[in-house]
């Protein structure tokens, strides 16, 4: 997987899927240990792989932004209600 940089930043305000902004607030901790599962060539990375594969093709950007959210959301449970 190629490197990608991401910048790292608070949201101030709100901003909409569709309108071609994106604002990232990671834990760069985090970030960087899903790119060692990613990069350490394991049964997990292969899956993940060829799943990313799939959403860049089939989904647009703004249905991947999408996904992203839910799917952070989905993992936080029920702390993040909505």
């Amino acid at each position: 997987m190629r490197k990608q940089h991401v910048r790292v930043g608070v949201a101030y305000k709100e901003f909409e899927l569709d309108g071609g902004e994106s604002v990232y607030c990671i834990n760069e901790v985090q970030l960087r240990k899903a790119f060692e599962i990613i990069e350490e060539h394991s049964e997990s990375s292969e899956r993940i792989e060829k799943m990313l594969e799939t959403i860049d093709t089939a989904l647009s950007r703004n249905e991947r932004a999408a996904l992203s959210f839910v799917l952070i959301h989905r993992l936080l449970g029920t702390r993040s209600a909505i």
